[in-house]
């Protein structure tokens, strides 16, 4: 039954091209939004706070700050209305989940470019 799973998640899924990120790092993702019969794309810009799951049911949470206020959204990897994901910051951090980003405020709540 496992089997049968695999490769119906391999066959009929559709893998789109999105660069390799992780937690800490700051990415704006692009998606598209419908409002009656008009579609536009909104972007939502900020940092990864984890990566969760694999395959068909992976999701990446990314945390904002809109004025003094923390939003967070979860966005499905495989979201047919995901239309590219820009990487714009690396950032060095020692945990895969980074839940203690959300008390940190000003100067603690930076996060350090990580070098290549």
């Amino acid at each position: 039954m496992a089997n049968l799973v695999d490769f119906v998640n391999n066959e009929l899924s559709t893998k789109k091209d999105f660069p390799e990120f992780g937690a800490g790092d700051t990415i704006t993702v692009y998606y598209e939004i419908k409002e009656g019969e008009k579609t536009r794309t909104q972007f939502f810009k900020g940092v990864v706070i984890q990566r969760k799951g694999a395959g068909l049911t992976e999701t990446f949470t990314i945390r904002k700050m809109s004025g003094a206020v923390g939003v967070e959204r979860i966005f499905p990897v495989n979201m047919p209305a995901l239309q590219k994901i820009e990487v714009n910051q690396r950032g060095k951090v020692r945990r895969a989940r980074i839940y203690y980003f959300r008390e940190l405020t000003g100067k603690k709540a930076k996060i350090k470019e990580r070098r290549r």
